[in-house]
């Protein structure tokens, strides 16, 4: 069930190119389309624990969400749609899924998990074709400054994997993402007080695009997110979450019209057999394999 939710979520990320391109094109900015999104999915999130109650968090579980999302998920999608503006998508893309590698080294690392044969085979496979996708779109001009900002985004993804890792023994998944959107929404509206506003009059075309980023590219993309994360561990998530660029050139070529060259087709593949290897299981010789007695989350 993990990998699965994983895979879910991955599709809500990957779709967020294509809405955040449309409502670009029906005048919605960078800064308006951020605050947007965290707020509507902020309260789309307290409606559902309204409804759905969890359990009370302590304090400090409170302030480490909230952190999460005012440094981790505002920064990072800032970083990242800041990046957009000076460089091309394809390469900022091909820099921000260097976050597998470092959230499965950081991971090892600090010894929450081992890197097994299979994790680092899924790994490489996954890195190999993303690497394909991404660049079976063409090549364009490196920004040094787009660059700093694309791996300011990683790193600041692979921070927030792992923290969020930790949280979620202490919150449920809605909870937790209810108190991270808060957070990066809460951040976004001050820096828009400090800047001067944010322009909100765009057309309803725009805000039925900022409402699908909200709805599926973020609540329902998060909590999947969460509830996987939960139960796969970190850099398997993480691993699984590079079917997002996949996803999203899969999507542009049927909705906009951007053909699939032959690598990309091929770095789909790998980046699709990843999913199967990461989920194999080690077996020992001679010892049959004997189903789990429960499925049910122990954590």
């Amino acid at each position: 069930m993990g990998p699965l939710l994983c895979l879910l979520s991955a599709a809500g990320f990957g779709a967020m190119s294509i809405f955040g391109k449309f409502a670009y094109d029906a005048g919605v900015t960078p800064s308006a389309l951020l605050l947007v999104r965290f707020t509507m999915a902020a309260l789309l999130l307290a409606g559902l624990l309204a409804i759905r109650p969890a359990a009370r968090p302590g304090t400090r579980t409170v302030i480490t969400a909230l952190a999460l999302g005012a440094l981790g998920f505002a920064t990072q999608a800032t970083l990242f749609f800041e990046a957009l503006r000076v460089m091309d998508a394809s390469l900022l893309s091909l820099i921000l899924y260097t976050y597998p590698l470092m959230v499965t080294a950081a991971a090892v690392l600090l010894r929450r998990e081992r890197m097994t044969r299979n994790r680092a085979l899924a790994l490489g496979i996954a890195s190999a074709g993303t690497l394909l996708v991404l660049l079976g779109a063409g090549a364009g001009t490196l920004s040094p400054a787009g660059a700093a900002l694309g791996f300011g985004s990683a790193l600041t993804y692979t921070v927030y994997i792992l923290v969020s890792d930790r949280v979620l023994h202490r919150a449920s998944p809605v909870l937790l993402a209810t108190l991270v959107m808060t957070g990066a929404a809460l951040a976004l509206a001050g820096k828009s007080l400090v800047t001067g506003g944010v322009d909100l009059g765009f057309s309803a075309a725009g805000w039925f695009w900022a409402a699908c980023i909200a709805v599926v590219s973020t609540v329902l993309a998060s909590l999947t997110f969460f509830a996987g994360l939960r139960r796969t561990g970190p850099s398997t998530a993480a691993i699984l979450s590079t079917v997002e660029p996949v996803i999203t050139t899969a999507l542009a070529a049927v909705l906009l019209g951007e053909f699939l060259t032959p690598a990309q087709l091929t770095g789909g593949v790998l980046v699709l057999a990843s999913v199967a290897v990461v989920q194999l299981r080690p077996r020992r010789p001679g010892v049959p394999v004997v189903p789990p007695r429960s499925t049910v989350d122990s954590r």
